[in-house]
């Protein structure tokens, strides 16, 4: 279950979130010692039954704030970032400590709402505040890891242009030189500041880089294949350095009889509930899209679904209904003239996703998985990328891990892109993973990531 914990922690990062989880504790104990009332008895005091309900929503707050990944560099560490994505787990938490309240058997009025409200509104100004705090620090103690990249030249130049590209990144690429000093003891790795190296092609290593490998890793330096550290760092599979021998042999891919049946009963429990509390959006939805253009509001199309088979997609229409006039598929493009005012609006904030919730509960497509393409563009990718069929090993999903972690795709190149965190979700695929891109994907939704 570790796996779907992608993102490697940095131990600045973990201490913040250890902080925060002390933090949200005390606050709560000291809240419940004035006399909470989420405490059956209504009564101040170290009690028991303060120190349970303390633990449980500390739990809760932090579990929120993880899952929606609140503690990655590129938040932490960029002072601009810190209000929304603070105000949004501040919400979450609020929702999820109503749903913990009530497995508490707590019956919740007035004063509770009005009491957890001043509760998160502590938290989130406690919680700004260390960020910021944090953000203070990392100008006299920088927290990125430098990492020296060898190999085979293309492999190392991709790689680092990979990293470099990374806003707030926690690693930075440096010459090779600087990582494979010459063997001279812990002292001269110090004096590297290189925190790890990666082989980008192990054909492209000569006998002194193997000896310099060799010591660098006796005195404790990391080193990866580019395979391992991009599946653990950065959530994706390095598709230059993968063959048909690794599908067989690799870990994970694994998908039991019991598991898809959890998913599926999933799948169905979710999209009920969500149909149903989207229902008058939906319904206000179709009523712009009715006054905004002439056309169906539905829009149906065939996408490829899994292990190939052809299935009706549904969408609201967000497009002028000749938008394929010509008779070929095309990309949706940025600032696409095709796309209509409500459809813009719509395709922003995703609602237009929503009527797939349908597909869902028919068993054609999961809440979870690789986005489902349609039929010539997945024959196209088929032949301009290697292993590309293999994303349909599983459903295509509402939203996914390339979904939450890439934004949309309008070329080959991106198709490219997003097939290797897609090929990292089919290989590591369960439970903590789904609820983490289930999160992500309401962080997408508010800061409108990706969206075209």
């Amino acid at each position: 279950m570790a796996r779907a914990f992608v993102q490697w922690l940095p131990v600045e990062m973990a201490v913040l979130g250890l902080f925060e989880f002390v933090f949200s504790f005390l606050l709560i104990v000291a809240m419940l010692m004035g006399g909470g009332p989420l405490l059956a008895s209504g009564s101040g005091g170290l009690t028991r039954d303060c120190l349970l309900l303390s633990a449980m929503l500390a739990v809760t707050i932090a579990g929120v704030a993880a899952t929606i990944r609140l503690y990655r560099p590129d938040v932490c560490l960029d002072p601009r970032r810190l209000l929304v994505p603070c105000v949004v787990a501040a919400f979450l938490a609020f929702s999820a400590i109503l749903l913990v309240s009530g497995a508490y058997r707590i019956a919740l009025g007035v004063d509770h709402i009005v009491w957890l409200a001043r509760l998160l509104a502590i938290w989130l100004m406690g919680a700004m505040a260390l960020r910021f705090a944090l953000c203070m620090a990392a100008r006299w103690m920088p927290v990125t890891r430098r990492v020296a990249i060898i190999g085979v030249a293309d492999r190392v130049d991709a790689l680092r242009r990979r990293l470099s590209a990374r806003p707030h990144g926690l690693f930075e690429p440096v010459p090779a030189a600087a990582g494979l000093v010459p063997p001279g003891g812990p002292q001269t790795v110090r004096d590297g500041r290189v925190w790890g190296v990666v082989i980008a092609g192990e054909e492209g290593l000569s006998p002194p880089d193997r000896a310099a490998l060799l010591a660098r890793k006796s005195v404790g330096t990391p080193v990866f294949t580019e395979l391992a550290f991009q599946e653990r760092h950065l959530g994706r599979v390095a598709l230059d350095a993968i063959d048909e021998t690794w599908f067989l042999t690799a870990d994970g891919f694994r998908d039991s009889t019991v598991s898809r049946a959890v998913k599926r009963v999933f799948d169905i429990g979710f999209s009920l509930f969500l149909l149903v509390l989207t229902l008058p959006l939906m319904a206000v939805t179709a009523l712009a899209i009715r006054l905004d253009s002439p056309g169906p509001v539905l829009y149906r199309q065939v996408r490829t679904g899994l292990f190939g088979a052809s299935f009706t997609l549904f969408k609201f229409r967000s497009m002028a209904v000749d938008a394929e006039a010509a008779g070929a598929p095309q990309w949706a493009r940025v600032r696409d003239p095709r796309i209509t005012r409500s459809g813009a609006f719509i395709r922003a904030t995703r609602i237009d996703e929503l009527p797939q919730l349908i597909n869902v509960l028919r068993g054609e497509m999961s809440l979870i998985g690789p986005r489902p393409e349609r039929p010539m563009f997945v024959a196209e990718l088929s032949q301009a990328i290697p292993f590309y069929n293999h994303r349909e090993r599983v459903k295509p999903g509402l939203t996914g891990w390339a979904q939450v972690n890439y934004p949309y795709g309008a070329s080959v190149e991106d198709a490219r892109e997003k097939l290797a965190y897609d090929l990292y979700y089919v290989k590591n695929r369960g439970v903590l993973l789904d609820l983490m891109i289930l999160f992500s994907t309401v962080r997408v939704i508010l800061f409108r990531e990706g969206a075209r």
